[in-house]
């Protein structure tokens, strides 16, 4: 089980990505399920549609769609995520990051990122294993 942060899916999409090989071959190794945040969706597919075009954001809603990626809601995090968002105010963590960890927490706990920063620090916490 692996919940995928949005440097990852966009890796993922773009194959001319410095880190697209790496982060495709990490999530290949694992057999599923791929947890997609709800919570992280606006900023995928404005990164994607903006960055990658109109086709690469249908292929995801298509992936979405048929169950390559399960789209986890998340509906009983928010209080989790309100406090991972005070206690790393620093960060600043945000929305985003706290909804991949909330489902990370209660997926076994591994996370897909490029985003490394941010995800070591809350890794030390011992609730996430950072990928790869």
């Amino acid at each position: 089980m692996l919940t995928l942060d949005t440097s990852a899916l966009f890796a993922i999409m773009r194959a001319d990505d410095p880190a697209h090989a790496r982060i495709r071959a990490a999530r290949d190794e694992d057999p599923g399920p791929y947890f997609v945040p709800a919570g992280i969706l606006v900023e995928v597919g404005y990164l994607v549609e903006s960055r990658l075009g109109l086709a690469v954001l249908e292929n995801f809603l298509s992936d979405l769609a048929s169950g390559a990626y399960s789209l986890d809601c998340g509906e009983h995090d928010f209080l989790r995520i309100k406090e991972l968002v005070h206690r790393y105010a620093n960060l600043p963590l945000g929305l985003a990051d706290a909804s991949v960890v909330a489902c990370a927490e209660r997926h076994r706990g591994r996370v897909l990122t490029i985003d490394r920063r941010d995800f070591d620090l809350l890794a030390r916490e011992g609730t996430i294993i950072v990928l790869p």
